[in-house]
C-alpha cells in the first residue's frame, strides 16, 4: 500500500524505507520522542526497576520473558488478539497482512476502524516495533504466542507448509507437488514456495477444493479452528489419503496428521480468530433498574450508617480481648460463627465485617505470650470522629486494600483453610478491580444499576489472560464481591454508585451535591437536584471510551446524567485526601442526627428511634440489653442488667435521674420498680476472698443458701452467724448465688464494695496491613522525567562515537585504559579547548561505568565536569578514572 492511500494512520507510522528501518528494537526507541518513552515507562513500570542505564539495555529489559508476560495480562481482548495474529503472520508483516489477518477477507468496518488503536497499543509498550511495511513482535512474544505441538496458538492455527514440511523428504515434496497439479521444482524450497503459493491463492485453492470429495471438505471443516492437528491410521482411508496426497494435511509424526495454518486461513476466509473482537462489550443497566439519585444515595447512606454500626458492635463485643490468633494466624472457623452470631449476620458477612476493621486499622493482634485479637488505640480515635469522617475511613481502607475476604473458607495452593485475619488472604489484583468495577458504575447514568452479566464481561474483556471466559476465575470473584461488598459499605445504593462513592473515587458529581443540596435531596426534592445537575454535568461530560461503551452503541445519556471519564489509579495521596474530605461532606447531611432521648414504655423496654449520642448509647448499653435492632433499636430492662448497672458503680437515685433526663415519656412505674428492688438486694450479701466467704448481716439468709440443694457445689460452711465459707473463688460464688436468685456484692478486703466495669483491652500502636502491590507502582510525571533523562544521557554516553586508541579503548567495545599522567594531560586540554570527553569510572562500590562529561577545571586531584550521562555537574577523583578518550570528531 502507498503512502498516498494511508496518508496519517493512527496507531501506525508512516512505511520508511527498508534502508532507514531500524534493525532492532533498541534503534526503535532511539527514533521516539520523550512523551513516547514516558508512555511506554508508564505503561510498564517494571521497566524503569531500576532505571536502565541506556535504551540498549531498556529494550532487552523490554523483552524478557517475565515483563512481555506481564506486558501481555494487561492488554485488552482486541490488543491481544492482534498480537495474536501478528504472531501467526510472516515476519516481518505488512499493515495491510496484519488488518487482514483480523478483518478477514470481507475487511469487517469495526475491526477495521479499531485496529489502529490496538497497534497503537502494542506499538507504545514496545511488543511490536518496526515500519508499517516491516512489523515485528519482539520475540520473546512471538515464542509465547505462536503455535507449536506443545503450546498451541489462541487462534486454533497450526504450522504453516514450510515449518510443516521442514523434514520431509525431497521425494515426498516432488510428489505432493505433483499430487496438487504444479510442475515439479528442482529442489525442496521452490516446491514448498510453490505449495504456499497455491494454498494462498482463494481461486486455484477454492478450484482445488472443489475438486474434493465431500467427507475431504468435512474432515477440514473440523479442523478449520482448531485444534489442527488429528490422528491416522497407518492405512488411512481413501479421503483422508486424498487431503494427504495434496498436502492438505501434513504429517508431523507417526499417525497425527496438521492442517497448514495457509489452507486454514482459506477456509475461515482469510481470519486468524473466530470471533475478532475489536470493541469493549457495553456494560448495561439492569432491567427497571434506574432509580432517582435521591433515593440511591439515601440508600446509600442508610447502609453507611449500619456499616458504622456493625463495626462499632464488632468492637465492643471484643472490648476486653477478643478471640485468640491460631498458630498459623487468624481466626479460627468457630470463633468466627460466635462473632456472625453475635452481629447477626452470616459467616460470609461476619468475615467482611472482621477484616474491613483489619483494613481500616482498627482491629489486630496483641502480640502477647497468649495472643489475642482486640481493639487499636486508633479506634478509640475514630469513634470519636464525626460518622461521615468514620465512614470515609472505612471506605477508603476497602478500596485500596488488597484483603479479600471472599475467599475466607476457601483452600490455598496447599490444601490449607484461608482463615479471616488470616495470611493468605492478600490478593494484589483486588485494590484493581474494585476501582475498576465502580469505575464502571461511574461511566452509567446517574441513579443506574448494572446488569452483573455485564460488568464481568467487561472486565473478562479488559483483561482477557487474567480473567479467562469462566465463572469462577479470580478477577470475576473479585468483582462479585465488590458488587456485594460496595453496597453493604454503603459505596452504592440499590446498585447504583452514590454520590459519596463517586466522589471517593476522585470524580465530579452534579453541581447540586456540592452546592449544598444534598439536604433537598433527602427530603426528596427532585426538581432542584435535576436542576443543578445539567449544569455540573455539561460542564464536566467525560466522552472517554468508558463512558460511550457503557452506554451501548447508539445509546445517548441525558445531558444532566452524562458519565464522567474514570480517574487515573493509583492517585496521589493529596488527591486521595481531598477525594475522602467531599466524599464526608456528601454524607454528612445524609447521615441521621445522634439523638440524646429514648422512649421508655410499661413493657419493661426502651426504643431509641434513631442513633443515640455517645454517652447516652454507652450508659444504655450497660443498663439494658439490646433486644432488636433496626430503624429502631429496643433495649429491654431486666434485673441482670440493673444489677450490671449498679455493679458499675452507678446508685438507684443515679439511675432514675438518668432514665427521667433522657426519656420522652414518663418513667414507667413497673421500671422503677425493678430498679429499687434491684438496688434493695444489690449488696445485701458480700463476697470476699478467703478463699471465699460470703458475709451477711440477716443470718436467715445465709440460713436459706444453705437450705438451698443448689449451693451443694459451692460447698459452703458456717463460720459464725453471719459469714460461711467456700471452697470456690470468688467469681464462681459470685455466679453461683446470682443464678440462685441472689444479688451479691464483692467486697475488697478493706470491706468496701468492689465496682466492676469492663476493662477495655487494646492493643499497641499498630499500622494498618499495606496492600501488596501487583508489581512496581505506577511511576508519576516526576520519576518519568527524570529516567527518560537519565536514559537518553546514558545512551548518549554508550552510542557516541569516539577516536580510535592505539590501545585498549573505545574501539575495543571495553573502558577507555590511559595512565594517570596521560588522563590528567588529556583533560586539563579538555578544559581549555571546552571539548567533551569519554571517561571509565569505577565508583566506591567498585562499579565500572563509562560516561561522557565536558571538564569545568581541575583541581586537587578532582575533576569538576557537567556529566551528560547523569545530566548534571559532578565531581569525580583523577584516581578512579580508567581512562580517557576524545569523541570523533563533530560529536563534542
Amino acid at each position: 500500500m502507498s503512502t498516498e492511500e494511508h496518508p496519517t494512520r493512527p496507531g501506525g507510522t508512516d512505511p520508511a524505507p527498508a534502508g532507514n528501518a531500524p534493525r532492532s528494537l533498541a534503534e526503535a526507541l532511539r527514533t521516539r520522542d520523550d512523551a513516547s518513552l514516558a508512555a511506554l515507562l508508564r505503561a510498564r513500570p517494571d521497566l524503569i526497576t531500576p532505571v536502565p542505564t541506556d535504551l540498549t539495555q531498556l529494550a532487552t529489559r523490554a523483552g524478557t520473558r517475565a515483563s512481555v508476560v506481564r506486558a501481555l495480562e494487561r492488554l485488552d481482548r482486541f490488543a491481544l488478539q492482534t498480537a495474536e495474529a501478528l504472531a501467526v503472520a510472516s515476519e516481518p508483516a505488512a499493515y495491510e497482512e496484519l488488518l487482514a489477518l483480523l478483518a478477514g477477507d470481507d475487511r469487517d468496518p469495526t475491526v477495521t476502524g479499531a485496529f489502529p488503536r490496538a497497534l497503537g497499543t502494542l506499538r507504545e509498550q514496545a511488543l511490536v516495533w518496526g515500519p508499517d511495511d516491516r512489523l515485528r513482535l519482539v520475540r520473546t512474544a512471538r515464542e509465547l504466542l505462536a503455535p507449536s505441538p506443545q503450546h498451541p496458538s489462541p487462534t486454533g492455527l497450526g504450522p504453516t507448509v514450510a515449518e510443516a514440511t521442514a523434514g520431509m523428504s525431497p521425494g515426498r515434496v516432488q510428489e505432493i507437488v505433483t499430487a496438487a497439479g504444479l510442475p515439479s521444482t528442482h529442489d525442496s524450497v521452490s516446491a514448498r514456495a510453490a505449495l504456499t503459493g497455491l494454498f494462498t491463492d482463494r481461486a486455484r485453492m477454492s478450484a482445488l477444493l472443489d475438486s474434493a470429495p465431500a467427507e475431504s471438505v468435512d474432515v477440514l471443516s473440523r479442523l478449520v479452528w482448531g485444534p489442527p492437528y488429528g490422528q491416522v491410521t497407518a492405512d488411512p482411508a481413501r479421503h483422508l489419503r486424498w487431503l494427504i496426497d495434496r498436502g492438505l494435511l501434513l504429517p508431523t509424526a507417526p499417525g497425527t496428521v496438521v492442517l497448514p495454518r495457509e489452507v486454514a486461513l482459506h477456509l475461515r476466509a482469510g481470519r486468524a480468530h473466530r470471533e475478532t473482537e475489536p470493541v469493549a462489550p457495553p456494560v448495561q443497566s439492569a432491567a427497571a433498574a434506574t432509580h432517582r439519585p435521591q433515593l440511591v444515595d439515601s440508600t446509600a447512606a442508610g447502609q453507611a450508617y449500619t456499616a458504622l454500626a456493625t463495626v462499632e458492635e464488632l468492637l465492643k463485643d471484643w472490648h476486653e480481648g477478643g478471640p485468640a490468633v491460631l498458630r498459623a494466624g487468624g481466626l479460627s472457623v468457630r470463633d468466627l460463627k460466635r462473632t456472625a452470631v453475635a452481629l447477626d449476620v452470616s459467616e460470609p458477612v461476619a468475615a467482611f465485617w472482621v477484616e474491613l476493621a483489619y483494613a481500616a486499622g482498627l482491629l489486630a493482634s496483641d502480640g502477647a505470650a497468649e495472643e489475642r485479637y482486640a481493639a487499636t488505640p486508633a479506634y478509640d480515635e475514630w469513634v470519636e470522629l464525626p460518622s461521615a469522617e468514620r465512614w470515609v475511613r472505612l471506605a477508603s481502607a476497602w478500596l485500596t486494600s488488597t484483603r479479600a475476604p471472599g475467599l475466607v473458607g476457601g483452600r490455598d495452593a496447599k490444601d490449607r483453610t484461608l482463615s479471616a485475619l488470616g495470611p493468605g488472604l492478600d490478593r494484589s489484583a483486588a485494590s484493581e478491580v474494585r476501582h475498576r468495577v465502580l469505575s464502571l458504575l461511574a461511566a452509567l447514568p446517574e441513579g443506574a444499576s448494572p446488569a452483573a452479566a455485564s460488568v464481568l464481561a467487561r472486565l473478562q474483556w479488559e483483561r482477557p489472560l487474567r480473567s479467562p471466559q469462566s465463572t469462577d476465575d479470580l478477577r470475576t470473584r473479585l468483582a462479585r464481591w465488590t458488587l456485594s461488598e460496595a453496597e453493604s459499605l454503603g459505596v452504592t445504593g440499590r446498585g447504583a454508585l452514590s454520590a459519596q462513592g463517586r466522589a471517593l473515587l476522585g470524580l465530579p458529581s452534579a453541581a447540586g451535591h456540592d452546592a449544598g443540596t444534598a439536604t433537598n435531596r433527602n427530603a426528596g426534592s427532585a426538581g432542584g437536584h435535576d436542576a443543578g445537575s445539567a449544569a455540573g454535568h455539561n460542564a464536566g461530560t467525560g466522552t472517554g471510551h468508558d463512558a460511550v461503551a457503557a452506554a451501548g452503541p447508539g445509546d445517548k445519556l441525558p445531558v444532566h446524567r452524562r458519565a464522567h471519564p474514570a480517574p487515573e489509579f493509583p492517585r496521589s495521596p493529596a488527591e486521595q485526601a481531598a477525594a475522602a474530605e467531599r466524599a464526608a461532606r456528601l454524607l454528612a447531611p445524609l447521615l441521621p442526627e445522634p439523638l440524646d432521648h429514648v422512649l421508655l414504655q410499661a413493657d419493661l423496654t426502651a426504643v431509641a428511634p434513631g442513633p443515640l449520642q455517645r454517652p447516652l448509647s454507652d450508659t444504655l448499653g450497660v443498663l439494658a440489653d439490646v433486644e432488636s435492632k433496626g430503624g429502631a433499636t429496643v433495649y429491654r430492662f431486666t434485673p441482670g442488667s440493673v444489677r450490671r448497672a449498679l455493679d458499675a458503680g452507678r446508685s438507684a437515685s443515679d439511675l432514675h435521674a438518668f432514665l427521667a433526663a433522657h426519656s420522652r415519656t414518663p418513667v414507667p412505674q413497673p421500671l422503677t420498680y425493678l430498679i429499687d428492688d434491684v438496688a434493695r438486694r444489690h449488696g445485701h450479701l458480700r463476697i470476699g476472698s478467703a478463699s471465699a466467704y460470703v458475709r451477711c448481716d440477716d443470718d436467715s439468709m445465709l440460713n436459706e443458701i444453705l437450705a438451698d440443694k443448689r449451693s451443694q457445689v459451692l460447698r459452703l460452711r458456717r463460720l459464725a452467724p453471719t459469714v460461711l465459707a467456700a471452697q470456690a473463688d470468688p467469681g464462681a460464688l459470685l455466679e453461683g448465688l446470682r443464678a440462685m436468685g441472689f444479688a451479691p456484692a464483692a467486697e475488697s478486703a478493706e470491706g468496701d464494695v468492689l465496682i466492676t466495669r469492663a476493662h477495655a483491652h487494646r492493643t499497641p500502636p499498630r499500622s494498618a496491613p499495606a496492600p501488596v502491590p501487583d508489581g512496581p507502582p505506577v511511576p508519576d510525571a516526576t520519576l518519568l522525567g527524570a529516567a527518560v533523562r537519565a536514559i537518553r544521557a546514558g545512551d548518549l554516553a554508550s552510542t557516541t562515537p569516539r577516536k580510535p586508541a592505539s590501545d585498549s579503548g573505545p574501539g575495543s567495545g571495553g573502558l577507555p585504559r590511559t595512565s594517570p599522567a596521560e588522563t590528567l594531560a588529556t583533560v586539563q586540554a579538555a578544559v581549555m579547548t571546552g571539548e567533551a570527553l569519554w571517561i571509565g569510572y569505577v565508583n566506591a562500590e567498585g562499579t565500572a561505568t563509562q560516561r561522557v562529561i565536558a571538564p569545568i577545571r581541575v583541581e586537587g586531584g578532582f575533576v569538576t565536569a557537567y556529566d551528560h550521562t547523569a545530566d548534571e555537574v559532578r565531581t569525580y577523583p583523577l584516581h578512579r578514572v580508567t581512562g580517557v578518550a576524545e569523541l570523533a570528531e563533530g560529536q563534542a
